[in-house]
């Protein structure tokens, strides 16, 4: 059996960008279990409402830091005059698109910890297969 390892949070402010002049502030919520190397989870909610939840690429956030990432439903982008301080994550569902302004601080202080507990190339050896083989298969 796999020893456990505990999940990494952090809460940051990202700002909705809805227009070029004005920006609504938000809470953001990442989640990173090494139970599922490979995704984080982020919650994107206003004071106590209930948040808006999207599930990301690790590997996607990652290369979003280093240049434009992604494609169809979530891209990321460097924010153009803003230096290093901030990057852009437009998420894409069926109900609109929503434009954030994501600090790049934060976002990578919490990738450095995801990668301390589980480095990158090594996410396959925290998926417990016979678990998801269970869950995929039909239970007869």
């Amino acid at each position: 059996m796999k020893k456990s390892l505990k999940a990494v949070e952090r809460r940051m402010a990202v700002e909705l960008v809805v227009s070029h002049a004005y920006s609504l502030p938000l809470c953001a919520r990442l989640r990173y279990e090494p139970t599922d190397p490979y995704v984080v989870r982020a919650g994107f909610f206003v004071d106590c409402h209930e948040p808006v939840e999207w599930i990301l690429g690790r590997d996607l956030l990652t290369d979003g830091l280093k240049g434009s990432a992604g494609h169809e439903d979530v891209r990321i982008w460097s924010a153009a005059g803003r230096g290093d301080q901030s990057m852009y994550m437009a998420l894409k569902s069926s109900a609109g698109t929503a434009l954030l302004e994501v600090p790049v601080r934060d976002l990578t202080a919490f990738l450095q910890d995801t990668e301390a507990l589980v480095p990158r190339g090594t996410a396959s050896g925290h998926i417990n297969w016979d678990a998801e083989l269970a869950h995929l298969l039909p239970h007869g």
